[in-house]
């Protein structure tokens, strides 16, 4: 009973050290997306422990332009929170294109593992500098290949393939490794250039697409899992720094609240996905061992290229981390 009394004096003080706030919430992902429903459980999750003083507006579906554009507007202070790729934040510091490094983590248990701990934390401190404050890892989950021109059986199928690519160097040279054609491109002008045919497909987790209606416009979907996304959610530090300690941890308790919520809605409507896609029409292809081995081995000095960019220190650290978490 004490102790409920005693969370109840922090609840209250917590709400009352509140200011009324209403701070904007920008992603890619639309509506219905598991993104957007963590940002649901976050601006809920907000409210109550902030007494209804903290209203979050949600911006889904790219409504207020790219990622690179809503980073500029976080580190300018007129966007507040925005939720994007971890990766793409590689543009700001180089250490974060290790989270797109091909084939890294082996299942979404181990990744959770790796952004909640010490190795996720480190990452996001280093965004500080840059006048951005991460609050939590959420996550977009595991890329696969779609395209319109071909099923793809084994990875030589992937060669010749116009692909569009998060625009980062890293996404550039896995795709030319295979013998594909890389497009970078912003995500909202994807759906557009898959439609005209100025691009063969795209990568994605199963959930991105079915979300963005990409059965519409391509055909084959191959199920690779060459790459997981761990989303940062990134806070404005120009806003942050005028904040009162008590709502910094409202927000921060939120985000990592939500992202329970934003995980498993993700797991559960990946497999609900990929069967919606296979009802529109989408003829989904596997690679067998032996193809994904190649797709794996093709992946190596693309690694160790992007090793040297990224630092060693980082690198190491991560690899120190997978290796505690495999024994």
């Amino acid at each position: 009973m004490k102790r409920l009394l005693v969370f109840a004096a922090l609840f209250a003080f917590g709400a009352a050290q509140a200011q009324e706030r209403t701070l904007k919430f920008a992603t890619q992902n639309p509506k219905g997306h598991p993104i957007v429903t963590g940002m649901e459980k976050f601006a809920e999750l907000a409210a109550a422990k902030s007494g209804g003083k903290m209203k979050v507006q949600l911006f889904p579906g790219g409504t207020l332009g790219s990622d690179q554009h809503n980073v500029s507007a976080l580190q300018g202070g007129t966007l507040e929170i925005v939720s994007l790729n971890s990766g793409i934040l590689a543009s700001q510091v180089k250490e974060f294109g290790v989270f797109d490094f091909p084939f890294m983590f082996a299942s979404a248990k181990e990744a959770d593992a790796v952004v909640d701990g010490p190795f996720g934390q480190m990452m996001h401190d280093k965004l500080e500098s840059k006048g951005i404050v991460g609050l939590a890892y959420w996550e977009l989950g595991f890329r696969n290949i779609t395209n319109s021109r071909r099923p793809i059986r084994k990875v030589e199928d992937i060669a010749g393939l116009k692909l569009r690519v998060i625009p980062n160097a890293i996404n550039v040279d896995w795709v030319k490794a295979l013998g594909a054609n890389p497009t970078p491109m912003p995500f909202p002008e994807v759906y557009a250039a898959l439609d005209q045919k100025a691009i063969d497909g795209q990568e994605n987790p199963v959930t991105v697409i079915n979300a963005n209606k990409f059965h519409e416009v391509q055909k084959h979907l191959v199920i690779t899992n060459h790459q997981y996304n761990p989303q940062s959610v990134i806070f404005s530090k120009k806003v942050w720094d005028t904040l009162s300690a008590a709502e910094q941890k409202i927000l921060r308790d939120s985000a990592m609240e939500a992202a329970k919520a934003q995980r498993q809605a993700s797991r559960e409507q990946a497999g609900q996905a990929l069967e919606n896609l296979k009802k529109n029409g989408m003829q989904v292809t596997e690679l067998a061992p032996a193809d994904l081995q190649k797709f794996q081995a093709a992946m190596k000095p693309v690694i160790a290229k992007h090793s040297e960019a990224v630092g060693a220190d980082v690198v190491k650290a991560l690899e120190s981390e997978l290796s505690k978490l495999r024994k």
